[in-house]
Order: C-alpha cells, then structure tokens, then sequence
C-alpha cells in the first residue's frame, strides 16, 4: 500500500499559509525555511497531481482541490489535538471518560449545571450520564458500568469497596390527583382506608424489586402501575392513574396549583441518598467532579 502522502505536518503547513497568505509568513510562523515550506506544498502537489494554491496578486489563495484538502484537514488536525491533550490528561491520572449513574429523583438542573462548569475547565473529558432508578445504580457500580453515583438510595451496600458519602436528605410524600376519587374522600375516615386498600399503586420500576421499600406508608393492596422513571410516575400520577410517594421539590408546583394533593397516610419519611464511588478509582477528574457535586447536594 503507498503511503499516504497527507501528512500532518503538511496539513500544518497548508492551514498557515492559508491563514497567514503568504509562503514567506506561513514559514515564519513554522519557524521554518520559505524554501522548506515551498518543497513541501510541491512535493504534495506533485504526489496528488492537483494544484493546492494559486497566487492573488501578493497572496497565495486555495484552488477548490486546495480548500477540500485543507477543510478536511483541519477537522484531521482538531482531532488529533484533542487526542494529544486526552493523552496527556490519561498519563497525568485525569481520565478520558467519566460515566455517571444519576438517580431520577435528583435535580436535573442543579446537576447539569454543575457538569457545564466542570467541562468548562476540562474539555477533553467525556461525560456519559445514564438514569438509574433505585437499586438499579449499585448493580452498575458493582459490574463497572458507572464511575460514580449520584443520588444513590441507602442502605449503602457493605464489603463491596465504596466509597459512599450522604447528600441532602429529600422528603418523600404520599400524592394523589386532585380528580381522584381518593382525594374527595375525608382523611383517615373508615371509607378513607377502604378505599386506599384497592387504590392503584404507581411504582417506578427496579430491576432489584427494591421499589417495594421506596412506598413508605402505603399497604401492598390494590393494583399496581409500573413505570421506569420519577417523570414517568409524576406523570402517571398527574392523569389520575393512582397514588405514589414522589420527592417534593419534583411536585411542589403541582402541589401549590392544587393539582397534586398530599395524602395524610404517614409523616414524611426523609429519603436518604448518596454519592458513591469505587475506592479503587483513583481518577483525578472523579474526584474533581465529586468534590463540586458535594458542594452543590452534599
């Protein structure tokens, strides 16, 4: 196979004549000989038998061949910078690839906001965020599916080599539809816990089964209704379908509108929740991005 005569090095050179417009001044920002930066714009020309540059009264201005090479060429370049400041990164402790399990209740804005800030000052780090709903977020820190957790429920699991630090305690409460035949229907009367026995359940799905411990206060009767995430459930619940505990900063727009009713079942239970990582991870952007979620939840 020929070599492929595209080189970086005269990729370089094409893009500082063309911004420069001169030979004279492309050499002089190489820090090179213009007779150097001549031999190697000729010698590509020759081995791609096409003209790259044509001169314009003093300047030297890109043939439609030329503009190709170099339009492709410096997204080459662009990516090729990039890997050489990733490498440099990996071989200094900082990673290439963060991914994270978010758990749904967490605040999306809060959270996003916090990884803009954190990729403003390291760019070449990539960030893979996925939903974890539940238990579902330690099975994918236990099998290296994730990097880190956030808004992971406790207990923390033992012996597995987290290191799991407490957020912000989030109150979990009992809601209902305002339409909902349950809401018309006084609190704690006899009629109250008949109905609630044989009232739909919305569940958020866990692939662990360990939604049935997040329904804090309501009986095992009834139906249930299952969805795969807190929007979902918020959702479900808003149209009526049946009841569920839901963080309260998700609902309390609903709640002050009158849409969503509070349900007088149990006190609100606080929901506890952490940010975890594998103590074998030693990565300095994980650490970094840790370090500024905990300001923000911790």
């Amino acid at each position: 196979m020929d070599r492929n005569p595209i080189t970086i090095e005269v990729l370089e050179t094409l893009d500082a004549i063309d911004r420069r417009g001169s030979f004279a001044k492309a050499a002089e920002e190489l820090n090179k000989a213009t007779s150097a930066i001549s031999y190697a714009v000729q010698k590509l020309e020759e081995q791609l038998d096409i003209a790259l540059f044509q001169r314009q009264g003093r300047r030297s201005v890109l043939t439609p061949a030329g503009k190709l090479v170099l339009t492709e060429g410096r997204e080459i370049l662009s990516v090729t910078a990039r890997l050489a400041d990733k490498a440099k990164e990996v071989a200094t402790g900082w990673e290439a690839r963060i991914r994270i399990a978010l758990e749904s209740h967490q605040s999306y804005s809060a959270f996003f906001a916090d990884i803009n800030e954190f990729l403003q000052a390291h760019p070449t780090i990539e960030i893979d965020v996925s939903e974890s709903v539940l238990n579902g977020g330690w099975e994918a820190l236990e099998h290296d599916r994730v990097d880190l957790l956030v808004g992971a429920p406790g207990p923390v699991p033992q012996q597995k080599g987290y290191r799991a630090l407490p957020l912000a305690g989030d109150d979990l409460i009992p809601v209902i539809a305002s339409q909902h035949s349950l809401a018309k229907v006084t609190a704690h009367s006899e009629a109250f816990e008949t109905a609630l026995a044989n009232v739909r359940r919305v569940i958020t799905h866990d692939t662990s089964l360990f939604d049935i411990a997040r329904s804090a206060g309501m009986t095992s009767d009834g139906q249930k209704f299952y969805v795969q995430n807190i929007d979902h459930k918020v959702e479900a619940i808003r149209a009526g379908v049946g009841i569920g505990h839901l963080p309260k900063h998700r609902v309390q727009p609903y709640l002050d509108s009158g849409e969503l009713i509070a349900l007088e079942l149990a006190e609100s239970s606080a929901h506890d929740t952490f940010i975890a990582w594998k103590i074998s991870n030693k990565g300095k952007g994980l650490q970094s991005l840790t370090k500024r979620l905990l300001v923000t939840f911790g």
